[in-house]
């Protein structure tokens, strides 16, 4: 707020001061500043953070360290938050660890309350928590304020999962005895998260390890970690315990704070969302503590238009798989396999949607598509570009940086006439890039759907209902979409096989990950009645 005050007054002719009352001259030149920079009006100031939330207490780092974070719009800096280290998040581990005995022994009703609550404060806090979305994670306000709606979401399915823990009797092989299982909170769980839905994927694991009676220490991504301050924030109104929920930022040394929480023994549970590389990395450092693990990792998603398909259903599905966040989602569409009956007629009319996308400021009302993350993100969507290029694709639309707008803005790209060869067939692009693949027949396009080491998801278009069953359970995902380019839902288990990770998240699965299942036996329980 001070820079903020020091760039308004350097800005001010003292003709205007003075004809001004101090009051309204501040707000009127406060709203001035932050149209023109973009900065986000908040209804309630106090979810902008520049501290971390640890044991209940909004800290800094202990060594003094902070990182800068931008906004991926204009290149502008944000603000500054605590760059921690190893002591920092040990601290933060040793207060989960001291919260754990009393939560984990709250019924479930009493942490579903607690969930609840936090979802009706997400809800009501929804608009500013998009606001900080959008500033530093650069997607529209729309995407922004869809995603609030589905991180809260998960707070709120949890709530009604944490009261239906339920065990199991087993009929035993021997007569006098009596088997039952209990399930039971893992511990302290150890959450890393990325940058590209900074509410979703905090609220997605959190949810499910509170629940299940679970606290947590969340590493918040270093390129958006107000969002997750921000849900601190409401997590403390919620009345949630001091050390159930801690939140741990760094930049430079997030290598030291992953180390940290997989290398810790107090740390029984660790879940992780980001790169296949981070990810075989992550689950070496936890072999030693041999942890329970949880991974949803890269994708390259194939999206597959039979000759049988609806049209106009299987380019709208393509627009909302691939373009959504600018492609910057780990289930995006990556592959476009279009059989050869409709390929000209698919490509016509997907590129003539793609020509109506407006790129700019996610704060700009008119605006479908923000920018890229950071310069190194497009770098990689125009080195995929010049790839397909070279070796024959044609680039329909878009195909180039947009530097007039800034650093990190690439044009939404449609590319026909790709093939196997080309590094985007093998590599998620991650960016607003849709190659377009032809092919012929439904087991040539499954093998080439098949031929990746990761397996997250798939989509595919078609009427036929035999097929329908054929092609999903050929493919080698684990999440399928047919007839639809949008697949989550809190409702629904997401996880990946293969490279993609093992796991589930959401659904009636997602708490299963943070609980251990306990055996109980009687045994001398097959005595007759007595007095008779």
């Amino acid at each position: 707020m001070k820079s903020l005050l020091a760039a308004i007054s350097t800005t001010t002719k003292p003709a205007l001061r003075s004809h001004l009352q101090p009051t309204n001259h501040l707000r009127m030149l406060r709203a001035n500043y932050a149209m023109q920079h973009n900065v986000p009006s908040l209804s309630d100031k106090s979810l902008l953070k520049d501290k971390t939330y640890i044991n209940g207490q909004w800290i800094g780092a202990k060594s003094g360290k902070t990182f800068e974070v931008h906004d991926p719009a204009s290149g502008k800096r944000i603000g500054t938050m605590p760059e921690m280290d190893k002591e920092d998040t040990e601290a933060a581990i040793q207060a989960a660890a001291d919260a754990l005995p009393a939560f984990r022994k709250l019924t479930g009703r009493e942490r579903a309350r607690m969930l609840r609550k936090w979802y009706t404060l997400m809800m009501e806090n929804a608009e500013d928590i998009a606001k900080l979305i959008t500033w530093e994670n650069g997607k529209p306000m729309a995407d922004a304020k869809g995603e609030v709606n589905y991180a809260a979401n998960f707070f709120e399915w949890f709530s009604e999962e944490a009261p239906r823990v339920y065990g199991a009797t087993i009929p035993a092989s021997i007569a006098g005895n009596r088997v039952y299982t209990t399930k039971e909170p893992v511990g302290v769980c150890g959450l890393i998260t990325p940058w590209n839905f900074p509410a979703a994927m905090i609220t997605r694991k959190v949810g499910a390890a509170l629940a299940a009676g679970c606290t947590v220490v969340a590493k918040s991504p270093g390129e958006t970690p107000f969002t997750a301050a921000a849900l601190a924030e409401l997590a403390h109104r919620a009345g949630i315990p001091p050390g159930v929920f801690n939140i741990v930022t760094a930049l430079k040394n997030t290598p030291e704070v992953g180390s940290t929480i997989t290398s810790s023994n107090t740390v029984k549970k660790v879940s992780f969302t980001g790169s296949t590389g981070v990810g075989k990395l992550l689950m070496k450092q936890s072999s030693d503590t041999l942890k329970k693990l949880s991974f949803e990792l890269g994708g390259n998603a194939p999206f597959i238009v039979f000759d049988d398909a609806d049209l106009d259903v299987a380019v709208a599905g393509a627009i909302a798989s691939k373009f959504r966040s600018s492609g910057q989602t780990c289930v995006c569409a990556n592959r476009l396999y279009i059989q050869k009956g409709i390929y000209d007629d698919f490509a016509q009319a997907f590129t003539a949607k793609v020509k109506e996308f407006k790129v700019g400021s996610g704060f700009a009302g008119d605006v479908t598509h923000g920018p890229l993350i950071h310069d190194r993100a497009v770098d990689k969507v125009e080195a995929h570009v010049k790839d397909a290029e070279k070796q024959g694709g044609k680039v329909l639309v878009g195909g180039q940086k947009m530097p007039d707008l800034g650093g990190n803005y690439f044009q939404p790209t449609v590319i026909r006439d790709m093939t196997a060869k080309m590094n985007l067939a093998h590599e998620e692009t991650f960016g607003p890039v849709a190659g377009l693949f032809p092919f012929e027949s439904e087991a040539e396009v499954v093998r080439l759907a098949n031929d990746a080491e990761v397996g997250l998801a798939g989509y595919f278009f078609s009427r036929d209902v035999q097929r329908c069953f054929r092609v999903a359970e050929a493919l080698e995902v684990g999440m399928v979409g047919i007839n639809t380019g949008l697949i989550s839902d809190p409702a629904a288990p997401f996880g990946g096989v293969k490279w993609s990770g093992f796991g589930r998240e959401g659904s009636k699965y997602g708490i299963d990950e943070y609980m251990t299942v306990k055996m109980v036996t009687l045994g001398g329980m097959g005595m007759p009645l007595q007095g008779s």
